[in-house]
């Protein structure tokens, strides 16, 4: 079986490529478990089906008019936008959907872990993070701060690591400090304080 045929390919540009597409514009949108690429072939083929069904129109339209003998360039161009430019676009509407609150009502929210939830809005906090061993670590977790996502394992740095006083108020930063990075497998908790910036 030759897959560089002429027609098979062809048959796999239409119907493997849009949603192979789609599939990793969601993994890139959405913290998630990944999964090999050999395994989501009948996802691709079935998203790229769902992709042809919503622009089934468009493309009634255009093949039944004369845009291709009249116009190729244009002919091309919205073929590359029904392979590639909506597949990205419909994952960008769904999980825009998703995250509305009227819709969670019916379907889970996509960001499936509050670490995930917090950390991705990119807001400026005062944190604390207390260890399992129940030190804790405080500081300005800001614009130059960053939390990993997705599958890694979690892990925070805080650009600004401050002093606590007795009553746990955040007194001064730390001389010379660069910051720290905190181990996931080392957090017992983690507070936020509002820090009035955005």
């Amino acid at each position: 079986m030759n897959i560089w045929d002429e027609n098979k390919l062809l048959l796999f540009i239409g119907f493997v490529i849009p949603g192979f597409i789609a599939i990793k514009a969601y993994e890139l949108l959405t913290p998630s478990q990944r999964v090999d690429s050999s395994k989501q072939i009948v996802d691709a083929i079935a998203y790229s089906c769902l992709n042809y069904t919503l622009l089934l129109w468009p493309i009634f339209s255009v093949e039944s008019g004369m845009l291709r003998t009249e116009s190729p360039n244009l002919y091309i161009l919205f073929y590359v936008f029904v392979l590639f430019v909506s597949p990205t676009l419909w994952v960008v509407a769904w999980r825009f959907l998703r995250e509305c609150e009227c819709i969670q009502k019916f379907i889970p929210h996509p960001t499936q872990q509050a670490w995930d939830f917090v950390f991705g809005q990119r807001q400026c906090h005062w944190i604390i993070v207390t260890l399992k061993s129940g030190r804790k670590i405080a500081g300005k977790y800001g614009s130059n701060s960053f939390a990993s996502s997705g599958t890694s394992d979690e892990q925070i740095y805080i650009e600004e690591q401050w002093l606590l006083n007795s009553d746990e108020g955040f007194e001064r930063p730390v001389e010379q400090s660069s910051g720290v990075i905190v181990l996931s497998s080392e957090i017992d908790t983690v507070e936020f304080f509002y820090s009035g910036e955005n």
